[in-house]
């Protein structure tokens, strides 16, 4: 079974009597329905509803908790979390040098890991465990990327950027990452009403090509008209943050989506509940 190791990943721990109600208060993700053994994903917006940091959250025993993030992104996010604490009793910190293993497949667990296995519930189709700790197993990062990509799970800094998505952009409401019937949290009123009245526009699609893909950040387009902007490649596959209208305009015309040059394919991840606009929109709209 593969596995790989992420050495840029770091892990916040947050603990102490107030732990769960001070999370549950900030951040998208419902803790009531997060199980020992999981790890479900979230983001912690700005009051505008865009995502500051996003993580996958696990429980660490009782009254405790862990945040995975990325490590160029983890000293900020203490701040953040250390800025909302106020009064709570809650100590946080970050655990330097952590070394994450991601197992995948059938059976995906590192037989020779430091710590034990969770699941990571973003994941529909074969079985992802994470592990906090050494493996003495092989890592292979591009079986990974490319066991995501086709996953269709988005990432910041690798498919989107902190401060530009809204939680529906990069399909949170669908894998777990959006606890809509939670109470208040920072930025759930523009997350609520989005959710209510259908408006997310920009969804995480998976792109294929019959050459390679260029570079993560390169514009789609259709007719030199921008419709968004390719995530993770892995040869002819990647992720695309994409304007699904205008992605329905474009196949509705027969028109070519570009990525640069090449011409790509568009398509919803198999497991993803939204569909593509019935009507398409207009030229003067888009």
């Amino acid at each position: 079974m593969p596995f790989a190791q992420l050495k840029d990943r770091a892990l916040i721990s947050v603990s102490g009597p107030d732990a769960e109600h001070f999370l549950q208060n900030i951040l998208t993700t419902d803790l009531d329905i997060l199980a020992p053994g999981e790890a479900k994903p979230g983001a912690l917006l700005t009051p505008q509803g865009k995502i500051l940091f996003d993580f996958l959250i696990s429980r660490a025993g009782e009254n405790a908790f862990r945040l995975e993030c990325r490590a160029d992104i983890s000293d900020d996010f203490v701040r953040r979390l250390t800025l909302y604490k106020l009064r709570a009793k809650v100590e946080i910190a970050k655990a330097d040098q952590v070394l994450v293993t991601i197992a995948w497949g059938h059976e995906s667990t590192p037989s020779q890991s430091d710590s034990k296995p969770i699941t990571d519930t973003r994941f529909r189709s074969g079985a992802v465990t994470r592990c906090y700790g050494k493996t003495d197993e092989r890592s292979d990062l591009a079986a990974w990327q490319a066991f995501r990509i086709a996953g269709g799970i988005a990432e910041s800094g690798s498919d989107y950027q902190l401060g530009d998505a809204f939680p529906h952009d990069v399909l949170l409401d669908e894998t777990g990452g959006v606890g809509f019937k939670k109470g208040c949290y920072v930025g759930q009123e523009v997350v609520s009403r989005m959710q209510h009245r259908g408006t997310a526009r920009r969804r995480v699609l998976i792109a294929s090509a019959e050459k390679p893909l260029p570079e993560p950040g390169t514009e789609l387009t259709v007719a030199g008209r921008p419709v968004g902007a390719l995530g993770s490649t892995v040869g002819t596959t990647g992720l695309a943050v994409a304007r699904i209208d205008r992605v329905k305009a474009a196949l509705d015309a027969g028109q070519s989506i570009l990525a640069g040059d090449v011409p790509v394919t568009l398509a919803i991840p198999s497991w993803a509940k939204f569909s593509f606009p019935q009507e398409a929109v207009s030229a003067e709209e888009a």
